[in-house]
Parts: structure tokens; C-alpha cells; sequence
């Protein structure tokens, strides 16, 4: 079960690949300013997240202009989750939580995806400006998407 509604969200630091290099992001540099959604995703180059981050992609605006920031989290490098962003195209800010110490500080740690190994569940996150989680979904399985809408209302409350 992910971390539940009102708790605080545990603060973190993660590496995403840049055109300038690796670039450290802090998920309380938006507290006080913005709003954060968290998508955690099993793994790049897999069909089911390579359609969920397109789509987000092509929805970001949707967000920002909720003033909120979208970060994508997996296991995987950095140097992967860009290589498979360029190849499709994905604009959502890609983490990497390669240690999995953030998809177990939210609870969304997938034991033995298709028996190769631990990685994120996909689940989602709506952090406040306040740094409180106001939204929290697990799905059921890797195949299944986050509720979009429930995200959206949630984060226009």
C-alpha cells in the first residue's frame, strides 16, 4: 500500500539526464511554490509505460497549468530513461531511483516484475505546495494506468 493522503511526502533527491549532464532534483525545492505530481513506472522501453509517459507528454499542459510539476520515477539509469525519452519523444522530467530508495520510502516498491527483478509499481503521487501527499494510487497490476482525472481534481482542489 502507497503512503496514505495527509501524510507528509518524504522529501528526496533523484538524478534526471539533461542535455548539460546529470542534474539533481529536489522534491522540496516546490514546496511553498508549486505542486508535484509523482508517476512511478515499472520500466522504459516497455510498451504500457512508453504509452502512459507519451500521454503525459501530451497533457502536460494540463498540469502546469494547475502549477504543478510532473516527475516520472523508475528503476532505471539515468542514461536509459533519456535515451528511450528522445526515442519517443517525452518531455516529462524522467528520475532515476536506480537504489529504489524512493519507490520504498512511498511503499510502491513491484517485487519481481516478470521475475527480473524489483522495480516501481505504477502509482501516483499529488505532493502540495505544502508538501503534504493529496492524492495516492497504487494500481492494480503494471498494465493498469493511474486515474487521470482523480489526479487533475486533486490537484484543482
Amino acid at each position: 500500500m502507497p503512503i496514505s493522503v495527509g501524510s507528509k511526502a518524504p522529501d528526496f533527491t533523484l538524478k534526471t539526464k539533461t542535455a548539460e549532464g546529470l542534474k539533481d532534483v529536489k522534491l522540496s525545492a516546490n514546496f511553498g511554490n508549486k505542486q508535484t505530481v509523482l508517476l512511478f513506472f515499472p520500466l522504459a522501453y516497455t510498451s504500457v509505460c512508453t504509452q502512459e509517459m507519451c500521454d503525459v507528454t501530451s497533457g502536460l499542459d494540463r498540469y502546469t497549468g494547475l502549477n504543478a510539476d510532473v516527475y516520472a520515477i523508475s528503476v532505471d539509469s539515468p542514461f536509459a530513461q533519456e535515451a528511450w525519452a528522445k526515442q519517443n519523444n517525452i518531455k516529462v522530467t524522467l528520475l532515476s531511483d536506480l537504489n529504489k530508495t524512493v519507490v520504498k520510502a512511498y511503499q510502491v516498491l513491484f517485487p519481481m516484475l516478470a521475475g527480473v527483478g524489483d522495480t516501481a509499481a505504477r502509482a501516483a503521487f499529488v505532493i502540495g505546495s505544502d508538501g503534504l501527499v493529496k492524492y495516492a494510487e497504487q494500481t492494480p497490476t503494471p498494465k493498469d494506468l493511474p486515474n487521470f482525472n482523480a489526479i487533475a481534481a486533486a490537484l484543482s482542489k
